[in-house]
């Protein structure tokens, strides 16, 4: 049986597709790989060129597959192959909807599509592709086992620059920490700008050092980048890593991990660089606030709370993964030593207390026994234990702190300190 779609040899000399039919095909073949919301957009815009009438994405994208259905039945009954224009007409006209039939060029209908899908300032991805490739690629990482990391990073101090420096001046900012993203991923990554200073990455088959290792490079490169506009201000980029399965399977979960590690990993920059820092790192919910006041928690450093850290303290590098050790790396100065009754308590760093946050500590090499961690530092932990005799001078443990994941660290007893109460408070010193 003759397919009524399929072009007889003897049709050839009469049924010879115009410019416009060719264009109208390619379209369909177009049309099919889109994204569903990339595909209702550019159908609101051909309708409303084609036809001068509003439609809604879903409504057209739903008048779309009335045409194409058309389109086959003209051509059964016809017995000959009928054009997409024909089928348009036939279907607009049958609404009262086609008034002034106009083509678009096949340009403009490129350049939709790619308005459509990228931010315009910095030819990144948009929010709307953020989303939905996150959903995909996190279904993706559970249907086949694997790890997705996703990134949240903030351009640090771009207000000031758009203050102290004008919009076309931290546009050039935005753009240059685009081209960096450009460069330094990976061909299987995705960068997006999902904010006005935020940019998101998702990091396929990525576990949480790999993350890290890369942010810290772009943030590294970045800065490098940057020094071409010859900005006296401290321009950098804060990131925050939320990995699945580690921190969780849900997107929002994820994100807000994510969100919570970048407001930490600002308040520390805060403190190093002298700057007042908020009252509480309580890390807000995702809101369109200002840059200064959305900041959170690195997934790379220690707890740290409302007490900011000395100049002079070294940072701990820290691996986190479930499945892999986290090593925490100590200065190399001697450990701090218990406060003398009476005397001026000196330290070499700041002490953030964990009392009343349920912050314990299961000694690996001790029977997995148990002790609480009282509080922490760069430079070690404090541990409160009913027995410290019974506990070698150097020991493996695995810390449960809030914020971080278990971290497994190497410890080594630097004092012990009896209390009333007959238990002892016992200050360890990391060990790399």
């Amino acid at each position: 049986m003759r397919n009524p779609l399929t072009p007889q040899p003897g049709d050839l000399a009469q049924s010879q597709p115009s410019a416009e039919d060719s264009f109208l095909d390619l379209l369909v073949e177009t049309l099919e790989g889109v994204e569903e919301s990339v595909r209702g957009q550019f159908l609101r815009s051909f309708f409303r060129t084609m036809a001068q009438v509003d439609l809604a994405e879903a409504a057209s994208a739903e008048y779309w597959d009335r045409i194409l259905i058309r389109r086959r039945e003209l051509s059964e009954n016809l017995g000959k192959p009928v054009s997409l224009k024909t089928a348009i007409v036939d279907v607009l006209a049958s609404a009262s909807l086609l008034r002034v039939p106009i083509l678009v060029e096949y340009d403009e209908f490129k350049k939709l599509q790619i308005n459509a899908a990228t931010d315009a300032l910095t030819g990144l991805y948009n929010r709307r592709l953020f989303d939905e490739y996150c959903d995909k690629e996190l279904n993706r990482a559970k249907r086949y086992a694997q790890q997705l990391a996703i990134v949240i990073l903030d351009l640090h101090k771009l207000k000031e620059v758009n203050d102290q420096r004008g919009h076309l001046q931290g546009d050039e900012v935005l753009q240059i920490a685009a081209a960096t993203l450009r460069k330094t991923l990976r061909a299987s990554d995705f960068s997006f700008r999902i904010g006005g200073d935020e940019f998101a990455l998702l990091l396929p088959q990525t576990d949480p050092e790999q993350a890290i290792t890369l942010c810290h490079r772009i943030r590294s490169q970045y800065e490098t980048d940057i020094v071409s506009l010859r900005l006296d201000i401290g321009v950098t980029l804060d990131f925050g890593v939320a990995v699945h399965p580690v921190d969780g399977d849900q997107k929002s979960a994820l994100m807000n991990i994510a969100d919570q590690r970048l407001y930490q990993m600002k308040i520390s920059g805060r403190a190093k660089s002298g700057e007042r820092s908020p009252e509480t790192p309580a890390a807000p919910q995702r809101t369109a606030e200002p840059q200064e006041s959305r900041e959170s928690k690195p997934i790379q450093e220690p707890v740290r709370q409302d007490t900011p850290v000395q100049q002079t303290a070294p940072r701990p590098s820290i691996t986190t993964s479930a499945s892999t050790p986290i090593v925490m790396r100590p200065p190399l100065q001697s450990p701090p030593q218990p406060a003398i009754p009476g005397q001026k308590e000196h330290r070499k760093w700041e002490r953030v207390s964990l009392a009343g946050t349920k912050a314990y500590a299961i000694l690996t090499d001790a029977s997995q026994k148990t002790a609480t961690v009282t509080d922490l530092s760069y430079g070690g932990v404090a541990l409160m234990m009913e027995k410290p005799d019974e506990i070698p001078a150097q020991f493996n443990a695995v810390l449960h702190v809030p914020i971080l994941p278990p971290v497994r660290v190497v410890l080594r007893k630097a004092y012990t300190q009896r209390l009333e109460d007959g238990r002892s408070r016992v200050g360890c010193s990391f060990v790399s």
